[in-house]
């Protein structure tokens, strides 16, 4: 598991209007953290496009292996267990991985 990579993670079980089931997220961990911890830091993605402040759109292309476009939900931002990996579906850009922390920022901010 690397930085800007797009698993596919098992969510289940979760607590109240968290992000369920299996889909995937976008790894935002840095490498150090990702190389010699058993968890990453990792902000999921969903299909419903809803377009909320400090989220990335991407579209579906072959680098990043969605078969939807997506909408990073930056402020569902968890921490997950690497036995929660369940298949590498592709990667995101450096540009898109600048712009979820910009979204993060804008979160942990305002």
């Amino acid at each position: 598991m690397k930085q800007r990579d797009i698993w596919l993670v098992d969510l289940n079980p979760v607590k109240g209007s968290q992000q369920q089931g299996v889909r995937p997220v976008v790894i935002v961990s840095g490498n150090a953290m990702n190389d010699h911890l058993g968890v990453g830091i990792a902000c999921p993605l969903s299909s419903k496009i809803n377009n909320y402040t400090g989220c990335l759109m991407i579209t579906k292309d072959h680098v990043n292996g969605l078969e939807n476009d997506s909408e990073i939900i930056t402020f569902q931002i968890r921490t997950i267990s690497k036995e929660r990996l369940v298949l590498k579906l592709g990667e995101i850009s450096k540009e898109q991985l600048l712009a979820i922390k910009e979204g993060l920022n804008e979160i942990l901010t305002y």
